[in-house]
Order: structure tokens, then sequence, then C-alpha cells
């Protein structure tokens, strides 16, 4: 906990004059408390506890994050405050509850080192086994989760690595090709503390289980704390300072406003958000050569980053070939057999590194389902009805990025209902992936029998739904 923070972190601290950096600590979560600190350029201002809520050490950290950045905003003396995300907690989540709480986001910084794209998108571990589940019922693994937090931020904070290499990053490239990278170097975040520092390695170690290298004890003495200092309203800047992944988000907070294995490849990025409380000072606008700063003030909308992550309007990667790392692209018209595809699923799943999309199950014709995979684990789930499938008075209460995705998509027959899969990984092989993915497809026999003898074909997929 008293260790240097991660590199976008110090480089803020630094940048930006007045600013701070909040940080919940979930490893104490089972003792039943969250350990909060404050920080700004000097090191240490505050720490403190929060109380777990429902044995939720997420739920805790949503209950004491938006009251925490408010009083760093009536106070008037904090222009920027960065909200360092622990290890397993999701930016997306944190920059809905910053946003609901009336705090208006600045943009949205993930940190990651290329050479631990492939460790993390293949370990399928279980965030339980390895010490970093934020609660008893956490079900997710370690490289959905890593695949989620890499992908939600808008702007990629890059670290210099002497082992990435062009296979890294072009991985990188096409996992997430609409995102801003910005370079880093650990080496030149601040003036003397971080050389020799393993910046992906966690603060803490789990309470149990995967232990990263590098990673040096350091308690937190809440006695005695100085209060928080700074000079003008907050811009909050939630961050992630965990072993899984890097992402941010940035606030003004001028105003209110609406709206391979870890344990040998070292730790992985660190989730950062960036924000603004409600009043004090005004935003920051200042210059300072900074592509890191400039990029936590470009502006965040928390709709339109939701909508680029659901599953019938995803910006999802377009076909790619660079550096030995393929992206895969399979669209078509004609619903899945769902005893061949469930077949099929152990293969497409570790066909490739990372997979994503929707897809069309002939059992179930009206509804849009959500394939994402990685780690060797595939999640399948409900996204709510094709619009196809929707009376016409109900299209009014579709969100309109909704509406114009499936118009760009849309076929006189069969409306948005379609097939959309992206593959992404080092080796793809195209060729057996589509022959794959054709033979699931209903046969030209199955497929003209019609709707009505699709949905009497047995349901293989009914337990993966109904969980």
């Amino acid at each position: 906990m008293g260790g240097p923070p991660p590199p976008p972190v110090a480089r803020l601290l630094a940048d930006v004059p007045d600013s701070v950096a909040l940080h919940h600590d979930l490893t104490t979560a089972a003792a039943g408390t969250v350990v909060r600190t404050i920080r700004d350029a000097t090191g240490i201002v505050s720490a403190g506890e929060a109380s777990l809520v429902n044995d939720c050490a997420c739920c805790a950290l949503r209950e004491d994050l938006v009251p925490e950045l408010r009083r760093l905003a009536d106070a008037g003396l904090t222009r920027l405050a960065v909200v360092e995300l622990w290890d397993s907690v999701e930016p997306k989540a944190m920059a809905e509850v910053v946003a609901a709480g009336g705090l208006r986001l600045t943009s949205v910084i993930t940190a990651v080192d290329p050479a631990l794209l492939l460790p993390y998108l293949a370990n399928g571990d279980d965030l339980a086994e390895v010490g970093l589940a934020a609660a008893a019922t956490d079900r997710r693994t370690v490289a959905d989760t890593f695949a989620r937090q890499l992908e939600y931020a808008p702007v990629l904070a890059v670290a210099s690595s002497e082992q990435a290499d062009d296979e890294d990053r072009a991985l990188l490239a096409q996992l997430h090709p609409t995102a801003r990278r910005v370079p880093i170097d650990a080496l030149d975040v601040t003036d003397g503390e971080a050389r020799g520092t393993d910046w992906f390695a966690p603060t803490r170690p789990p309470a149990t289980g995967w232990t990263p290298p590098g990673w040096e004890a350091d308690p937190v003495h809440t006695t005695n704390a100085a209060p928080p200092r700074g000079g003008g309203s907050p811009d909050v800047a939630p961050s992630g300072a965990g072993g899984i992944d890097g992402a941010g988000t940035a606030v003004d907070a001028g105003a209110d406003a609406p709206g391979a294995d870890p344990a040998e490849a070292g730790a992985g990025p660190r989730s950062e958000r960036i924000g603004s409380g409600a009043g004090g000072a005004e935003p920051w606008s200042g210059r300072t050569g900074s592509a890191l700063v400039d990029a936590a003030f470009a502006g965040f909308d928390v709709e339109a980053a939701a909508a680029a992550q659901h599953p019938a309007c995803a910006l999802l990667p377009a076909e790619a070939d660079e550096a030995g790392v393929g992206t895969f692209v399979w669209h078509r018209r004609r619903p899945f057999h769902p005893e061949r595809l469930s077949a099929a699923l152990e293969d497409l799943t570790c066909a490739a590194a990372r997979s994503r999309g929707r897809f069309w199950l002939a059992d179930r014709p009206d509804t849009l389902l959500h394939w994402d995979a990685a780690g060797g684990a595939l999640c399948v789930e409900s996204a709510g009805p094709w619009l196809a499938s929707l009376p016409d008075a109900a299209w009014d209460m579709v969100p309109p990025v909704r509406r114009a995705a499936a118009a760009l998509d849309w076929h006189p027959e069969h409306g948005d209902c379609c097939q959309h899969l992206v593959f992404t990984s080092p080796g793809l092989d195209r060729e057996g992936l589509e022959l794959l993915l054709q033979s699931c497809l209903l046969t030209d026999a199955e497929y003209a029998a019609g709707p009505a003898a699709w949905k009497r074909l047995p349901p293989a997929f009914g337990s993966l739904l109904e969980v």
C-alpha cells in the first residue's frame, strides 16, 4: 500500500497541480474491511477503512467512492482526483457509479504491458483461485476480467517493455483497434522511486494463493494521517492499481454533470479512471505537453462506452493480419444448429486467444446471444431480443444507437438476426475456423423447414443460458 503508484497515476500526479489519487485496497476484505488511501505526488496524505457491504468488497467500494470524491470536491482543494482501481475491479462498473453520482468523467485509461497480454488471456483460473475475487459469489476468471478491463477504455497507456515484441504489439492493436495508445516509460515517471520498481505487481499479495514476484509488504497506518491537500476542485480520476489489468477514467470535477501464468509472467495491467467532483475550483485547462494528461481530459461518455460493449452494437475489431497475429471476422445470415454448435464449442473456444460477438441459435430464433471467450472458457448469455422480433410499437423504447446498429446490419428477410463473431490470436487458423463454424449452421433442408421446425430442435444450450 505504501509503495509508489503505477506510472500513469504517478505521471498525472506529477503533471497536474493539486491532484490526488484515491485507491481502495480490497485484499483485507476477508477481514470485513476495505482500506482506502489518498495520495498526492509526495506520498500518502490520508488513509482509512470502509466496512464491507453484503460481504462484497466491490459493493463497499461503490458505497465509499462517490462520498469521498464529493468530499474532495466540496473542499475545493483538489483539481484532479484519479481513482486507481484495485486488481479485479472493472472500470465499466466504477465509471457508471461515478457518473451516476453526478460527477463528470473526463477519461478512462488502461495501463498495459503488451508482453503480458497472452499470459493473461490464456489464464482461465477463477479469480478466487488466485485471491482476487471481489466477493464470495465472484465467478469471473482472470482472462475474461482482463479482456473486459482492456477493451472498455478508450485510452491505453502502453508500458515500455523489453519483453514485448512485434507480435505482442500487434495483438494489442487488434484486440482494441479504436483505442488511443499513449506510450509510458516506467523509468521516467518519478525522479527516483520508479527506478527498479515492478509497476505491474500488486501493492499487496492476495489473501491466499498466487503471490506475484516483486511484491513487497508495506502496511498502511491509519493513525495520525494528514488530511487531503491540494488546490482546486478535483477532476476525479478513478484508476485500478491491481495486478490483472489497467484501465482508467478521467472526471472533470468542476461541476455536476449528468450523464502463460501470471505467477511466472509477473502481474498484469492496472485500471485507472479519472474524474471530477461537483463544485470547487475551475477544471484544469493547462497544457503540459504530456500526451497522457491530454488523454485524461479528452472527455468520456458513459452511455456510449456501454453501447460499444453491448453485443448488439459492439464496436468489434475488423479483419487484420500483422506480425503473425490475425483477426478473423465471420458473418452469416443463417442460424446455428444448437447440437452441432454445442459439440464444437471446445474447439471454437480454444481456437483463439480472444473471441467475442453475437450469434443466432435456431431453437431460440428471437434471442440475441452474446459470445465472450478468453482463457479457454466461454460465456454465453442472452442479450435480449433481436429487434426484428419486436413489434413496431416497442422500437421507440430501444436506444437510438441500437436502432442504428440494427439498421446497418438489416436483412429484408431476417432483420438484424445474424452471426457476427470475431476471433483474434497469434497463429490463427482462419480456414479451419471457417469450416468449423460453417458446419454448425443449419443445412439447406433444415433451414427450409422454417422457424416453427427450428424451435423443436434439441435445446443444447439450455443449461448455459439458465445459469
